[in-house]
Protein backbone atom coordinates (compact mmCIF):
# COMPACT_ATOMS: atom_id res chain seq x y z
CA UNK A 1 0.00 0.00 0.00
CA UNK A 2 1.29 3.44 0.61
CA UNK A 3 2.54 1.94 3.63
CA UNK A 4 0.47 -0.92 3.10
CA UNK A 5 -2.01 -3.69 2.70
CA UNK A 6 -4.28 -5.90 4.82
CA UNK A 7 -2.90 -9.03 6.49
CA UNK A 8 -4.53 -11.51 4.19
CA UNK A 9 -3.70 -13.37 1.04
CA UNK A 10 -1.59 -11.25 -1.31
CA UNK A 11 -0.18 -11.53 -4.81
CA UNK A 12 3.10 -10.13 -5.94
CA UNK A 13 3.25 -7.49 -8.66
CA UNK A 14 6.34 -8.00 -10.77
CA UNK A 15 7.88 -5.42 -13.10
CA UNK A 16 9.66 -6.12 -16.33
CA UNK A 17 13.23 -5.99 -15.05
CA UNK A 18 15.34 -9.08 -14.52
CA UNK A 19 15.41 -10.21 -10.93
CA UNK A 20 19.19 -10.31 -10.93
CA UNK A 21 19.44 -6.57 -11.61
CA UNK A 22 16.93 -5.78 -8.88
CA UNK A 23 18.73 -7.93 -6.33
CA UNK A 24 22.13 -6.61 -7.30
CA UNK A 25 21.02 -2.99 -7.20
CA UNK A 26 19.45 -3.40 -3.77
CA UNK A 27 22.38 -5.23 -2.18
CA UNK A 28 24.31 -2.16 -0.94
CA UNK A 29 21.21 -0.97 0.89
CA UNK A 30 20.76 -3.99 3.08
CA UNK A 31 24.03 -4.41 4.96
CA UNK A 32 22.28 -4.23 8.32
CA UNK A 33 24.37 -6.84 10.06
CA UNK A 34 27.69 -5.93 8.51
CA UNK A 35 29.40 -4.38 11.47
CA UNK A 36 27.17 -1.59 12.81
CA UNK A 37 26.52 1.64 10.98
CA UNK A 38 24.21 4.58 11.14
CA UNK A 39 23.81 7.96 9.55
CA UNK A 40 27.40 9.13 9.20
CA UNK A 41 28.87 5.69 8.56
CA UNK A 42 26.29 4.97 5.89
CA UNK A 43 26.79 8.13 3.86
CA UNK A 44 27.10 8.23 0.10
CA UNK A 45 30.47 7.10 -1.12
CA UNK A 46 31.63 5.83 2.29
CA UNK A 47 33.49 2.58 2.70
CA UNK A 48 30.96 -0.24 2.99
CA UNK A 49 31.41 -3.11 5.40
CA UNK A 50 31.30 -6.63 3.95
CA UNK A 51 27.76 -7.83 3.34
CA UNK A 52 26.53 -10.74 5.41
CA UNK A 53 23.70 -13.16 4.78
CA UNK A 54 20.45 -12.38 6.56
CA UNK A 55 17.52 -14.67 7.23
CA UNK A 56 14.50 -12.58 6.12
CA UNK A 57 12.24 -14.61 8.39
CA UNK A 58 13.98 -13.44 11.54
CA UNK A 59 15.46 -10.09 10.59
CA UNK A 60 12.47 -7.99 11.66
CA UNK A 61 9.65 -8.10 14.24
CA UNK A 62 7.04 -10.81 13.84
CA UNK A 63 3.46 -10.94 15.13
CA UNK A 64 1.88 -10.86 17.60
CA UNK A 65 2.09 -7.09 18.06
CA UNK A 66 0.57 -5.07 20.91
CA UNK A 67 -2.92 -3.71 20.36
CA UNK A 68 -2.68 -0.05 19.43
CA UNK A 69 -4.52 2.77 17.69
CA UNK A 70 -3.63 6.38 16.97
CA UNK A 71 -5.69 9.29 15.68
CA UNK A 72 -5.07 10.16 12.04
CA UNK A 73 -2.45 10.82 10.70
CA UNK A 74 -0.40 9.15 13.44
CA UNK A 75 3.30 9.17 14.28
CA UNK A 76 5.84 6.45 13.58
CA UNK A 77 7.59 7.41 16.81
CA UNK A 78 4.57 6.18 18.81
CA UNK A 79 4.23 2.77 17.15
CA UNK A 80 5.12 -0.46 18.96
CA UNK A 81 7.32 -1.95 17.68
CA UNK A 82 8.98 1.06 16.04
CA UNK A 83 9.13 0.73 12.25
CA UNK A 84 12.58 0.38 10.70
CA UNK A 85 13.07 3.06 8.02
CA UNK A 86 16.79 2.42 7.66
CA UNK A 87 17.86 4.93 10.29
CA UNK A 88 20.79 2.77 11.41
CA UNK A 89 20.93 0.22 8.61
CA UNK A 90 20.72 1.75 5.13
CA UNK A 91 24.14 2.30 3.56
CA UNK A 92 24.51 4.41 0.45
CA UNK A 93 26.99 4.22 -2.41
CA UNK A 94 26.53 7.54 -4.21
CA UNK A 95 24.08 6.34 -6.83
CA UNK A 96 21.95 9.51 -6.63
CA UNK A 97 24.72 12.03 -6.08
CA UNK A 98 23.55 15.55 -6.90
CA UNK A 99 19.91 14.58 -7.53
CA UNK A 100 16.98 16.56 -6.14
CA UNK A 101 13.92 14.68 -4.91
CA UNK A 102 10.42 15.55 -3.70
CA UNK A 103 8.65 12.87 -1.64
CA UNK A 104 5.07 13.15 -0.40
CA UNK A 105 4.40 11.39 2.89
CA UNK A 106 8.12 11.61 3.58
CA UNK A 107 7.83 11.92 7.35
CA UNK A 108 7.13 8.25 8.07
CA UNK A 109 6.60 4.84 6.54
CA UNK A 110 7.76 4.10 3.02
CA UNK A 111 8.28 7.77 2.17
CA UNK A 112 10.61 8.18 5.14
CA UNK A 113 12.61 5.12 4.12
CA UNK A 114 12.98 6.55 0.62
CA UNK A 115 14.04 9.95 1.97
CA UNK A 116 16.75 8.43 4.19
CA UNK A 117 18.03 6.23 1.38
CA UNK A 118 18.05 9.06 -1.15
CA UNK A 119 20.09 11.27 1.19
CA UNK A 120 22.58 8.48 1.81
CA UNK A 121 22.85 7.97 -1.94
CA UNK A 122 23.78 11.65 -2.32
CA UNK A 123 20.47 13.40 -3.09
CA UNK A 124 18.95 16.53 -1.59
CA UNK A 125 15.40 15.85 -0.44
CA UNK A 126 12.18 17.79 0.07
CA UNK A 127 9.41 16.06 1.99
CA UNK A 128 5.72 16.89 2.30
CA UNK A 129 3.58 15.87 5.27
CA UNK A 130 0.63 17.03 7.34
CA UNK A 131 1.33 19.62 10.07
CA UNK A 132 0.40 17.08 12.77
CA UNK A 133 3.32 14.94 11.60
CA UNK A 134 5.92 17.64 12.30
CA UNK A 135 7.79 15.62 15.01
CA UNK A 136 8.40 12.74 12.60
CA UNK A 137 9.36 15.18 9.83
CA UNK A 138 11.96 16.85 12.03
CA UNK A 139 13.50 13.45 12.75
CA UNK A 140 13.81 12.80 9.01
CA UNK A 141 15.35 16.22 8.42
CA UNK A 142 18.05 15.51 11.00
CA UNK A 143 18.91 12.23 9.29
CA UNK A 144 19.11 13.88 5.85
CA UNK A 145 21.31 16.72 7.14
CA UNK A 146 23.55 14.26 8.95
CA UNK A 147 24.57 13.05 5.49
CA UNK A 148 25.53 16.58 4.44
CA UNK A 149 22.47 16.83 2.19
CA UNK A 150 19.82 19.54 2.04
CA UNK A 151 16.46 18.83 3.70
CA UNK A 152 13.43 20.91 2.77
CA UNK A 153 10.31 20.51 4.91
CA UNK A 154 6.99 21.53 3.33
CA UNK A 155 3.95 20.78 5.51
CA UNK A 156 0.51 21.02 3.97
CA UNK A 157 -2.58 19.16 2.78
CA UNK A 158 -2.25 17.72 -0.71
CA UNK A 159 -6.03 17.45 -1.05
CA UNK A 160 -5.82 21.13 -2.04
CA UNK A 161 -4.88 21.71 -5.70
CA UNK A 162 -3.33 25.12 -5.11
CA UNK A 163 -1.16 23.76 -2.33
CA UNK A 164 0.05 20.96 -4.63
CA UNK A 165 1.21 23.56 -7.14
CA UNK A 166 2.97 25.58 -4.42
CA UNK A 167 4.53 22.39 -3.05
CA UNK A 168 6.24 21.59 -6.34
CA UNK A 169 7.29 25.20 -6.91
CA UNK A 170 8.81 25.52 -3.43
CA UNK A 171 10.59 22.16 -3.63
CA UNK A 172 12.14 22.99 -6.99
CA UNK A 173 13.10 26.50 -5.87
CA UNK A 174 14.77 25.43 -2.64
CA UNK A 175 16.44 22.36 -4.12
CA UNK A 176 17.56 24.18 -7.26
CA UNK A 177 15.57 21.88 -9.55
CA UNK A 178 13.67 18.60 -9.50
CA UNK A 179 14.96 15.25 -10.75
CA UNK A 180 12.92 12.73 -8.75
CA UNK A 181 9.26 12.84 -7.77
CA UNK A 182 7.84 10.21 -5.41
CA UNK A 183 4.04 10.33 -5.08
CA UNK A 184 3.67 8.30 -1.91
CA UNK A 185 1.24 9.90 0.57
CA UNK A 186 -2.04 8.03 0.99
CA UNK A 187 -5.24 7.73 2.98
CA UNK A 188 -6.75 4.39 3.97
CA UNK A 189 -9.78 3.73 6.19
CA UNK A 190 -11.05 0.22 6.86
CA UNK A 191 -14.83 -0.28 6.54
CA UNK A 192 -16.53 -3.68 6.64
CA UNK A 193 -19.28 -2.64 4.22
CA UNK A 194 -19.66 -0.25 1.32
CA UNK A 195 -22.70 1.01 3.20
CA UNK A 196 -20.34 2.38 5.83
CA UNK A 197 -18.21 4.36 3.36
CA UNK A 198 -19.45 7.93 3.33
CA UNK A 199 -19.13 10.24 0.36
CA UNK A 200 -16.79 12.35 2.48
CA UNK A 201 -14.47 9.38 3.10
CA UNK A 202 -14.58 8.32 -0.55
CA UNK A 203 -13.78 11.86 -1.64
CA UNK A 204 -10.91 12.23 0.85
CA UNK A 205 -9.37 8.92 -0.20
CA UNK A 206 -9.47 9.76 -3.90
CA UNK A 207 -8.26 13.33 -3.43
CA UNK A 208 -5.32 12.22 -1.30
CA UNK A 209 -4.31 9.20 -3.36
CA UNK A 210 -5.26 10.09 -6.95
CA UNK A 211 -6.09 13.78 -7.39
CA UNK A 212 -2.97 14.89 -5.51
CA UNK A 213 -0.79 12.61 -7.63
CA UNK A 214 -2.33 14.14 -10.76
CA UNK A 215 -1.91 17.74 -9.55
CA UNK A 216 1.64 17.28 -8.27
CA UNK A 217 2.81 15.36 -11.33
CA UNK A 218 1.27 17.90 -13.68
CA UNK A 219 3.12 20.70 -11.89
CA UNK A 220 6.41 18.80 -11.81
CA UNK A 221 6.74 17.62 -15.41
CA UNK A 222 7.55 21.04 -16.92
CA UNK A 223 10.43 21.34 -14.44
CA UNK A 224 11.94 17.94 -15.22
CA UNK A 225 14.71 17.22 -17.71
CA UNK A 226 15.57 14.03 -19.60
CA UNK A 227 16.79 11.47 -17.09
CA UNK A 228 14.31 12.53 -14.43
CA UNK A 229 12.06 9.92 -12.83
CA UNK A 230 8.58 9.72 -11.33
CA UNK A 231 7.80 6.93 -8.86
CA UNK A 232 4.24 6.33 -7.65
CA UNK A 233 3.28 4.16 -4.69
CA UNK A 234 0.53 1.75 -5.75
CA UNK A 235 -0.33 -1.42 -3.81
CA UNK A 236 -0.93 -5.12 -4.13
CA UNK A 237 -4.54 -4.03 -3.62
CA UNK A 238 -4.46 -2.82 -7.22
CA UNK A 239 -4.52 -6.53 -8.18
CA UNK A 240 -5.94 -8.25 -5.13
CA UNK A 241 -8.20 -5.78 -3.28
CA UNK A 242 -8.95 -6.23 0.37
CA UNK A 243 -12.66 -6.41 0.99
CA UNK A 244 -12.51 -3.88 3.82
CA UNK A 245 -10.68 -1.15 1.89
CA UNK A 246 -12.40 -1.09 -1.49
CA UNK A 247 -12.18 2.69 -1.93
CA UNK A 248 -8.45 2.61 -1.15
CA UNK A 249 -7.95 -0.36 -3.48
CA UNK A 250 -9.73 1.49 -6.29
CA UNK A 251 -7.31 4.40 -5.93
CA UNK A 252 -4.33 2.06 -6.07
CA UNK A 253 -5.66 0.51 -9.26
CA UNK A 254 -6.00 4.01 -10.70
CA UNK A 255 -2.40 4.79 -9.72
CA UNK A 256 -1.17 1.68 -11.50
CA UNK A 257 -2.96 2.55 -14.75
CA UNK A 258 -1.96 6.23 -14.50
CA UNK A 259 1.66 5.11 -14.17
CA UNK A 260 1.55 2.86 -17.21
CA UNK A 261 -0.17 5.45 -19.40
CA UNK A 262 2.01 8.37 -18.34
CA UNK A 263 5.14 6.29 -18.90
CA UNK A 264 4.20 5.93 -22.57
CA UNK A 265 3.40 9.62 -22.84
CA UNK A 266 6.71 10.79 -21.36
CA UNK A 267 9.03 8.17 -22.88
CA UNK A 268 10.07 10.42 -25.77
CA UNK A 269 10.95 13.16 -23.26
CA UNK A 270 13.39 10.87 -21.48
CA UNK A 271 11.37 10.91 -18.26
CA UNK A 272 10.68 7.49 -16.75
CA UNK A 273 7.54 6.65 -14.73
CA UNK A 274 7.24 3.53 -12.56
CA UNK A 275 5.30 2.34 -9.52
CA UNK A 276 5.94 0.25 -6.43
CA UNK A 277 3.20 -2.06 -5.16
CA UNK A 278 3.84 -3.16 -1.56
CA UNK A 279 1.99 -5.78 0.41
CA UNK A 280 1.54 -5.47 4.20
CA UNK A 281 4.03 -2.95 5.61
CA UNK A 282 4.32 -1.76 9.20
CA UNK A 283 3.55 1.98 9.00
CA UNK A 284 1.28 4.55 10.68
CA UNK A 285 -1.29 3.99 7.95
CA UNK A 286 -2.21 0.72 9.63
CA UNK A 287 -2.64 1.99 13.20
CA UNK A 288 -4.73 5.05 12.30
CA UNK A 289 -7.77 3.23 10.93
CA UNK A 290 -6.22 1.57 7.90
CA UNK A 291 -6.75 -1.80 9.55
CA UNK A 292 -9.36 -2.95 12.07
CA UNK A 293 -7.83 -2.70 15.54
CA UNK A 294 -8.56 -6.37 16.21
CA UNK A 295 -6.42 -7.41 13.23
CA UNK A 296 -3.29 -5.43 14.10
CA UNK A 297 -1.79 -7.95 16.56
CA UNK A 298 -1.58 -10.50 13.71
CA UNK A 299 -0.74 -7.99 10.95
CA UNK A 300 1.33 -9.67 8.23
CA UNK A 301 1.15 -13.12 9.80
CA UNK A 302 -0.62 -14.69 6.82
CA UNK A 303 2.20 -13.94 4.40
CA UNK A 304 4.55 -16.85 3.64
CA UNK A 305 7.24 -14.98 5.59
CA UNK A 306 4.88 -14.70 8.54
CA UNK A 307 5.47 -11.00 9.18
CA UNK A 308 4.83 -7.56 7.68
CA UNK A 309 7.50 -5.76 5.72
CA UNK A 310 9.47 -2.93 7.26
CA UNK A 311 9.78 0.33 5.29
CA UNK A 312 13.56 -0.06 4.91
CA UNK A 313 12.94 -3.23 2.91
CA UNK A 314 11.49 -1.07 0.12
CA UNK A 315 14.20 1.59 0.18
CA UNK A 316 16.38 -0.20 -2.34
CA UNK A 317 13.52 -0.45 -4.83
CA UNK A 318 12.88 3.30 -4.70
CA UNK A 319 16.61 3.94 -5.12
CA UNK A 320 16.83 1.58 -8.08
CA UNK A 321 13.90 3.21 -9.86
CA UNK A 322 15.41 6.66 -9.31
CA UNK A 323 18.90 5.67 -10.47
CA UNK A 324 20.52 5.23 -13.86
CA UNK A 325 20.68 1.49 -13.21
CA UNK A 326 17.01 1.20 -14.23
CA UNK A 327 17.37 3.35 -17.34
CA UNK A 328 15.36 0.95 -19.55
CA UNK A 329 12.53 0.49 -17.05
CA UNK A 330 9.42 2.62 -17.47
CA UNK A 331 5.74 1.80 -17.06
CA UNK A 332 6.64 -1.00 -14.65
CA UNK A 333 5.07 -1.98 -11.32
CA UNK A 334 7.39 -3.56 -8.76
CA UNK A 335 5.92 -5.67 -5.98
CA UNK A 336 7.20 -6.67 -2.57
CA UNK A 337 4.68 -8.77 -0.69
CA UNK A 338 6.45 -11.25 1.58
CA UNK A 339 5.98 -14.28 -0.63
CA UNK A 340 2.51 -14.34 -2.17
CA UNK A 341 2.31 -15.09 -5.88
CA UNK A 342 1.92 -12.84 -8.88
CA UNK A 343 -1.23 -11.78 -10.72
Amino acid sequence: MDKDSPDKSRRMVIGGMAGGLLAGAMAPAMAQNAGGGGGGGGGAGGAAAPATLQNPLNEYPRPPFPEQQQPWPGLASKMNPLPDHGETSYRGSGRLRGRRALITGGDSGIGRAAAIAYAREGADVAINYLPAEEPDAQDVAKLIRAEGRKAVLIPGDIKDENFCKRLVEQAARELGGLDILVNNAARQVSQDSILDITTAQFDETFKTNVYAMFWITKAAIPLMKPGATIINTSSVNAYDPGQNIIDYAATKGAIMIFTKGLAKQLADKGIRVNAVAPGPFWTPLQVTGGQPAKKLPAFGKETPMGRPGQPVELAGVYVLLASNESSYATGQVYGETGGHGGP
